[in-house]
């Protein structure tokens, strides 16, 4: 086996194009570290269990579908707690923050790091920083126990509460080193993942036994590499609601239109799986997939079409959709303090467009009701599908600190939990491909038109190829350059 370097990430190749992606360990940078045994081995709820340990060259693959010659290509650390452990239960002081946006689900995974501590390691030393990164060095803790927490799943938002901005990681090191913390989970999205990645990186530097476990949170689902991210499914489920109000609203009158905007800024994955699941919908609206107004297969002709068919229609447009149509002077200017650009109310507008289109032209009378249900979606308490994945998430990101990992993310690859470098989550966002068997799923379903020309569906095919793989005069795949072109898929 060879080790190398790719973006900050321990890569560890190996036979038939086997490639690791490694996430940081304390024995990497502190030398002649203690280990101790797990103490869930004498703990009477899993001494039962066959095999709960996970064997340490436990590895999940990042692609499932292969060809009998393929490359065996990318793998993650599999997840789960190890038989050796790094820290003592009595020395961990550990710290919980959450950052960014809302999510369903943020409760149910302070909820259930505390709660894994406590019972499975015997951790009573547990804080909750209030107000996002800036509460490091600005705010007041807040111990947390079990019986702080014990029910808080059931709420919404965020009992720590959160912020945008605020990552100063000088500060924010230096905190944690004077309050004496040695476990820091970090919930939050990319940006607050990158703002981990540095903690990590500054606390490595001082050569701190400090471990940085992250846990992504998105509602957008637009993180890469998982299978999806906590709060998707309650989110989707949620968007349900606000696209059956608009399809009664639709269909109780003459040319009625319901337009619903769903959470979405760069990816239309809510957009496009509540649309899936709610098969009342005439036409979803998604960034990904530029649509047009005026003229021959744009949306007002389709619009026009549709009404004439069913006497209604829904449109679902998620928030990102449609910004190039809008001129420099309509733009919203600026970005928020997590420095995302801030967008204009698209439905909104979108919704004023049609109802100018159909006055202009006078060719029906519409009636069209806007439904915007973005905040209301995201404040709601997690379902229990994502109350299930947030609890096997902040579990497994209990048993890679407990075990001396650092510097990871936690999330399911393939239906595995993995342990997966911060670089990998941050250095791109995961976006629905309209050339996918998906998008084509939603057309069929809504029969709408995909507003593309050859030429589109041509070019997005193209970046979507893969070059073949090269290979050593031996035979064996070029591992590096394997690595560098999964990377940059």
């Amino acid at each position: 086996m060879g080790v190398s370097s790719v973006s900050k990430s321990k890569v560890i190749t190996g036979d038939a194009g086997y490639i690791l992606e490694d996430v940081p360990h304390f024995s990497d940078y502190i030398s002649d570290i203690p280990t101790f045994p797990n103490p869930l081995k004498t703990h009477p709820a899993f001494t039962v269990v066959k095999q709960y340990f996970v064997h340490d060259d436990d590895t999940v693959v990042q692609r499932v579908i292969a060809h009998k010659n393929s490359p065996r290509g990318i793998h993650f650390r599999r997840a789960g707690p190890r038989q050796k452990g790094y820290f003592e239960p009595d020395e961990v002081h550990a710290c919980i923050v959450t950052c960014g946006g809302l999510c369903p689900g943020l409760n149910t995974v302070i909820r259930e790091i505390v709660c894994s501590l406590y019972h499975m390691y015997g951790v009573k030393k547990i804080l909750g920083i209030d107000g996002g990164y800036k509460g490091f060095y600005s705010r007041n803790t807040v111990p947390l126990s079990p019986k702080v927490v014990n029910d808080i799943h059931k709420r919404g938002g965020t009992i720590l509460g959160t912020s945008r901005g605020g990552h100063d990681t000088a500060k924010i090191v230096d905190s944690i080193y004077d309050r004496g913390i040695n476990q820091v989970y970090i919930i939050g999205g990319d940006g607050t993942q990158k703002g981990a990645s540095f903690i990590f990186e500054e606390i490595k530097r001082r050569g701190l036994k400090v471990a940085v476990a992250g846990i992504p949170k998105t509602i957008d689902n637009d993180i890469p590499v998982i299978d999806k991210s906590f709060g998707f499914d309650t989110a989707v489920e949620e968007a349900q609601r606000a696209i059956n109000a608009a399809h009664v609203e639709a269909e109780s009158i003459e040319y009625g239109i319901g337009v619903v905007k769903v959470m979405g800024r760069y990816s239309g994955f809510i957009a496009m799986h509540a649309t899936l699941a709610s098969r009342d919908v005439d036409c979803c609206l998604i960034p990904e997939s530029p649509f047009y107004l005026e003229g021959p297969g744009g949306l007002f002709e389709f619009v026009e079409k549709r009404l004439k068919e069913n006497g209604h229609m829904v449109i679902v447009i998620a928030e990102g959709a449609g910004q190039e149509l809008l001129t420099e002077s309509q733009l919203s200017s600026g970005e928020d303090a997590s420095g995302n650009k801030l967008l204009r109310d698209i439905g909104l507008w979108i919704s004023q467009k049609i109802k100018e289109h159909f006055t202009r032209t006078n060719k029906m009378a519409i009636n069209l009701k806007y439904i915007d249900p973005t905040y209301m979606i995201r404040a709601v308490p997690s379902n229990a599908s994502d109350n299930v994945y947030c609890t096997l998430l902040a579990q497994s990101a209990v048993h890679g600190a407990m075990a001396g990992y650092t510097g990871f993310t936690i999330g399911l690859v393939n239906g595995r939990h993995s342990y997966i470098p911060f670089h990998r989550i941050t250095e791109k966002q995961n976006k629905v491909v309209i050339t996918d068997r998906m998008w084509a799923r939603l057309l069929s379903s809504t029969n709408q038109p995909s507003f593309l020309s050859a030429k589109d569906v041509v070019e997005d095919k193209g970046e979507d190829e893969r070059l073949p793989h090269q290979m050593l005069p031996n035979g064996q795949p070029d591992s590096d350059n394997l690595v560098r072109e999964m990377c940059s898929s």
